[in-house]
């Protein structure tokens, strides 16, 4: 059995890990009774944590933002200095694990003091970031907004600017944030369509919280569906082909994001790749240098096949010089 102490700690640190927790939960997950966490809350109390609690089916126990830094004693410098940190990580994922990042700077900004928050914010509208591509930039702190939603398991409404620039406001259920390295995506259940959908996060204007409390029972796997809307839309034509080489090399041959896999048996992968058109994916599947076949559609395959004859042609006959 953990010491009284650790199995604070612990407590403190599932608290802060999501916004609410019942008391059955808590007793699960510490492996301990409903009553050892009574009074292990009533004892962070008297510490000092500000642990608020709400009776009814959605009640639980929940860290009030302002309670001190946990378990961690930091001044405001240094709890500013780390958020400020574990924000630009999660931006540019320069750790590598973005994730990581992004779930420390949640853990910690839901319990910073409310004068080291609003500092932050203050550094938010400072901070200018020059585009370097001509991509949307990600507006600060709505990266943050967005963890929150996921994290909080409460419908939301979304205003959203599409590709083509048009703007819309829909009820959706937050899920998860993906991140494919070049940028992020909100993935959320729009209400209305009852369709899982995916929403570039520099596209979002604003995230609201409607106070209403979800389950998510039928969640997709995100990184896959965000995966298969990159590869396959909006592009107009989308081709089928079976590529001679297990899951694990076609993967290394068309990245997830240019295409959807299935395995086809132990040796093939299915891939469906979008494009613009027959002869730009043609180009793109001849690229591969692989023997692969198009399944579908017939424009594509007859498209391959031209292409294949043209440099057939140009190469029938070596000697002759090019003309």
């Amino acid at each position: 059995m953990i010491s009284a102490s650790a199995r604070l700690l612990r407590l403190l640190a599932l608290l802060a890990a999501r916004p609410s927790w019942t008391c059955a939960e808590l007793a699960d997950r510490m492996d301990v009774t409903d009553r050892t966490v009574r009074r292990d809350i009533a004892r962070l109390r008297e510490l000092g944590y500000c642990v608020d609690s709400d009776a009814g089916p959605w009640g639980g126990y929940r860290l009030r933002a302002g309670s001190r830094v946990p378990p961690l004693i930091l001044d405001d410098e240094e709890a500013l200095a780390v958020a400020l940190g574990l924000r630009e990580a999660a931006r540019s994922g320069a750790l590598g694990g973005d994730q990581a990042a992004l779930s420390a700077l949640l853990k910690l900004r839901q319990v910073l003091p409310r004068r080291i928050a609003e500092r932050l914010g203050e550094w938010d509208d400072a901070f200018v970031r020059l585009p370097g591509s001509g991509e949307p930039q990600l507006r600060p702190g709505m990266l943050l907004e967005l963890a929150v939603a996921c994290r909080r398991g409460e419908r939301a409404r979304l205003a959203y600017c599409d590709g083509e620039g048009t703007a819309t406001v829909r009820d959706v259920d937050p899920y998860r944030l993906v991140h494919t390295g070049r940028r992020w995506y909100f993935v959320a259940r729009d209400v209305a369509r009852g369709q899982w959908r995916t929403f570039r996060a520099d596209r979002v204007d604003r995230l609201q919280p409607t106070g209403h409390p979800v389950e998510i029972t039928d969640p997709p796997d995100p990184a896959l569906l965000v995966s298969r809307n990159i590869a396959n839309g909006p592009y107009p034509l989308t081709a089928t082909v079976r590529i001679p080489l297990p899951m694990d090399r076609a993967l290394r041959l068309v990245p997830a994001t240019v295409g959807t896999h299935r395995a086809d048996g132990a040796d093939a992968t299915l891939v469906d790749i979008g494009g613009p058109d027959a002869d730009g994916l043609a180009r793109y599947l001849l690229g591969l240098a692989i023997p692969l076949r198009v399944l579908a559609p017939d424009s594509v395959r007859q498209a391959l096949l031209s292409l294949v004859d043209d440099v057939r042609r140009h190469n029938a006959d070596a000697d002759q010089p090019p003309r």
